[in-house]
């Protein structure tokens, strides 16, 4: 037993880490403050074990002194496509550990990771086969409905697939418990020359970062089967487009871009002129708006999705047969939608490259993520690449606001979604969010919530302008270029704000409500906020949440991926804002 470790590794795969520790002076005595209560201190191996969890382990609960972790197949499975083995993901629980790790998640680890890749797919005389240096094994998958339906059996017992069985049978073995490792290689596509500049249009130098490099290399892996396809995972603002080229310029074959709308679009669009020899006439765009195909292709999920009824084909899934494609890449490729796990799964001899901030999907379906995407082939911690400069130094601050008695009494009467809505809409947030517009008076700032009557009265209020969903992209597009030349200040946006804005001046956002506990989209939102700033300025994320409510408890849930990044949120009531420090004035 070591007792000043702060780890506690439980039977159940949950993993209790300690974030601070009593102060204790040199004889042993608890030290107290002038109050009485006993004085603590942040644990001095709290970041160390929060980093190298990360790496195998999920976040689950965050409250202050003890965060609690789990154990699952996705986020060990995940380690283990970047190398990680059962024995070192082991040996950090037993050097972390202040008590004995239970036998049972050694024997439950080194299951998981030997389940990763012991069943392949490779490329035979006759085609695709699901193989395994223990046959038996894949005797034994052939008893499940869900895999013999998607195979065939050759002459000689072999496993036979062909390009569309190839996804759907690795779709039914990750929900049996084993991931594919597949080596059945791709097609090369039409081959396509994609250079990237030394010096951008605009006249600035250009090169990539080494991390965007080491991403691009990681997932290419020289051209082989081992690597090509997978998920590259950067904090927002890191320059994930810039890393999609890097690999466009590897893969050097037509590409097939999915993004999130059409702000995206013209964003890529504009990316790839910029940094990479791409001419106009070589880049093309499939939205509502224009319908091209070129050999570079940008389009946006919603666009493949569509279709006329509930009962109607999806009308423009063609775009994904059209051309021989070499490489697809899906931008924000944790919010992936169900249809197009379909057809992704068809897709299985194309290169496939997930571009992400957090893998997590509020849905659960990280799994078909990992199996039809590919695993997690390059991550960098968030505050590593602060602490190089790469994105803005940030600062968390959640200020909670009372429920009058008037809209308590409305709350305490209401169901749990109607509670959830009522707290979120609490009309004492629009004071405060304008004194925190005020103590940023030189600030540049985004206000993003989930409501739109909300966000409507609060843009009478404040006199700023507001983009929704009904905002034309040509409006949102003016609207964004004000306030990148300083003539707009403030941007009030509902959850078209999530993704997909490059305003690189933003260095104060305020988050009035937001999707219920989503993970994905707290870490989205500070990221609207994350690029490096000229002046080397901190940026700050505001969470303006309705105390002893709904709001609160999932305000809380919603941190848990930031702070599993090293981020910290400062807790402060609305009527206490001038206690906040002064570290995160601008």
């Amino acid at each position: 037993m070591r007792p000043d470790n702060p780890l506690i590794v439980q039977p159940d795969r949950s993993l209790m880490l300690h974030t601070v520790r009593s102060v204790v002076d040199a004889d042993g005595n608890l030290q107290k403050d002038s109050e009485g209560h006993p004085m603590t201190e942040e644990h001095p191996r709290y970041a160390e074990a929060r980093d190298r969890l990360a790496v195998f382990a999920e976040l689950t609960k965050s409250p202050d002194y003890l965060h609690t972790y789990r154990l699952s197949t996705i986020s060990v499975w995940n380690a283990a496509a970047l190398g990680v083995t059962a024995q070192e993901m082991l040996d950090t629980l037993e050097d972390l550990a202040c008590v004995p790790v239970p036998p049972n998640i050694a024997t439950e680890l080194n299951e998981w990771v030997g389940r990763y890749g012991v069943l392949r797919i490779e490329r035979g005389e006759q085609g695709f086969e699901l193989v395994s240096s223990d046959p038996q094994l894949v005797a034994d998958m052939l008893g499940h409905e869900s895999v013999r339906k998607n195979c065939e059996l050759g002459p000689e017992g072999q496993v036979l697939l062909d390009d569309l069985q190839r996804g759907l049978i690795k779709q039914a073995l990750i929900r049996i418990g084993f991931p594919v490792d597949d080596r059945g290689g791709y097609l090369d596509g039409d081959p396509l020359e994609i250079k990237l500049r030394s010096t951008c249009l605009s006249g600035s130098a250009f090169a990539l970062r080494e991390y965007q490099d080491g991403a691009a290399q990681a997932f290419h892996a020289g051209g082989t089967e081992l690597g090509g396809s997978g998920v590259v995972v950067l904090p927002c603002g890191a320059g994930k487009t810039v890393t999609g080229m890097a690999v466009m310029a590897l893969v050097g074959a037509k590409t097939l871009i999915l993004t999130t709308n059409t702000v995206a679009v013209r964003q890529w669009r504009e990316e790839l002129l910029d940094k990479t020899e791409l001419t106009p006439d070589q880049i093309g765009e499939y939205t509502g708006e224009e319908k091209i195909i070129k050999p570079v292709t940008i389009t946006t999920y919603q666009m493949l999705t569509w279709r006329r009824s509930k009962a109607s084909p999806f009308e423009h899934m063609e775009v994904f047969s059209a051309e021989n494609w070499g490489l697809v890449i899906y931008d924000e490729v944790h919010l992936l939608p169900a249809p197009i796990f379909r057809v992704t799964a068809d897709l299985q001899a194309r290169r496939r490259l997930g571009l992400t901030a957090t893998l997590i999907r509020e849905d659960g379906k990280e799994d078909e993520v990992f199996c039809l995407i590919g695993p997690k082939r390059y991550d960098v911690p968030w505050k590593v690449l602060e602490s190089k400069g790469f994105i803005a130094t940030a600062f968390c601050v959640e200020v909670r606001v009372p429920l009058d008695e008037d809209n308590r009494t409305i709350y305490l009467g209401a169901g749990a979604r109607a509670q959830f809505r009522v707290s979120s809409e609490n009309p004492a947030k629009v004071e405060v969010v304008q004194k925190l517009i005020e103590r940023h008076p030189q600030g540049r700032i985004l206000v993003i919530g989930q409501y739109i009557e909300q966000l409507e009265s609060l843009a009478r209020t404040i006199a700023a302008p507001l983009i929704t969903g009904k905002t034309p992209n040509k409006d949102r597009e003016v609207l964004y270029d004000a306030f990148k030349a300083g003539k707009e200040r403030i941007l009030i946006v509902s959850k078209v704000g999530n993704f997909a804005i490059d305003l690189p001046d933003a260095n104060v956002a305020i988050q009035i409500s937001g999707t219920f506990g989503s993970r994905q989209e707290e870490a989205q939102r500070l990221g609207r906020i994350l690029r490096p700033k000229t002046d080397g300025s901190a940026a700050v994320f505001y969470s303006v949440v309705t105390a002893g409510t709904r709001d609160q408890e999932f305000a809380e849930k919603r941190q848990l991926f930031l702070t599993e990044q090293g981020y910290t949120y400062k807790i402060t009531e609305a009527a206490r804002m001038s206690a906040i420090d002064e570290g995160v004035h601008s």
